[in-house]
C-alpha cells in the first residue's frame, strides 16, 4: 500500500496456497496484506506450529518452498502483465486465475473491485468486460462475472496465465510425485 492508500494485487491465493509465508522463510512479518475476497473457507495454523513442521525438513517443507516458488512467479508475472498487456488482457488473466480457486463458473464482483484488484479506472473494467460478453466469454450482470466460454477466454488472455499455471501445475506435481 502507498502512503496515499492505493494498492495492486500482486498475487493470488486459494487452495493450492497460504498467506504468510514470511513466517516460514523467516521475516517472521510482512508489510503486504492479504484480503478475502470471494466465500469460502480458510484454516488458520498457530505461528509455532507452523514454524515447528517447517524444521522438519518432511513433505510439509517441500510443498511450502514449491509454493513460494509458484507465487514468486505469479507475482512477477503479474507485475511483467499490469505494465505490458492491456486491460483486457490483464481482466482476462485475472479472471481466469480468480476462476481457477473457485467450485463455480460465477464470481460475486463488482467492477469496482475489480479494478481496484487491478489497479486500472472502473471505466476501463466495464469497457474490458463489455467486449469480453460481447464476445461471449463472459456475462456480466450487476456484481455478478460468469465465465461462459473458458476456451475463448483463455485464446484472449495474454501469455502470463499460462505462465502462472504451468509453474504452479509443475511444482505441485513435482513436490507430490516425487514425495508422495
Amino acid at each position: 500500500m502507498t502512503e496515499s492508500g492505493a494498492s495492486a494485487e500482486t498475487a493470488g491465493v486459494g487452495n493450492e496456497g497460504m498467506v504468510g509465508v514470511s513466517i516460514f522463510m523467516g521475516g517472521n512479518t510482512t508489510s503486504s496484506s492479504a484480503v478475502v475476497q470471494t466465500a469460502g473457507h480458510g484454516y488458520r495454523m498457530e505461528r509455532g506450529r507452523l514454524k515447528l513442521e517447517f524444521s522438519r525438513a518432511g513433505l510439509f517443507q517441500a510443498v511450502l518452498l514449491r509454493y513460494t516458488q509458484a507465487l514468486m512467479t505469479q507475482m512477477a508475472q503479474t507485475a511483467a502483465c499490469n505494465r505490458r498487456h492491456s486491460v483486457e488482457q490483464q481482466l482476462c488473466r485475472w479472471l481466469l486465475l480468480t476462476m481457477d480457486r473457485l467450485p463455480d463458473r460465477e464470481l460475486v464482483m463488482t467492477q469496482e473491485l475489480v479494478a481496484s484488484m487491478l489497479r486500472v479506472r472502473r471505466e476501463s473494467v466495464t469497457e474490458s468486460a463489455g467486449q469480453l460478453q460481447t464476445a461471449g466469454y463472459i456475462r456480466y450482470r450487476r456484481g455478478h462475472i460468469a465465465v461462459l466460454n473458458r476456451a475463448g477466454l483463455e485464446r484472449h488472455a495474454c501469455e502470463c496465465y499460462g505462465v502462472v499455471k504451468k509453474e504452479l501445475a509443475r511444482l505441485q506435481g513435482d513436490v507430490f510425485y516425487r514425495q508422495g
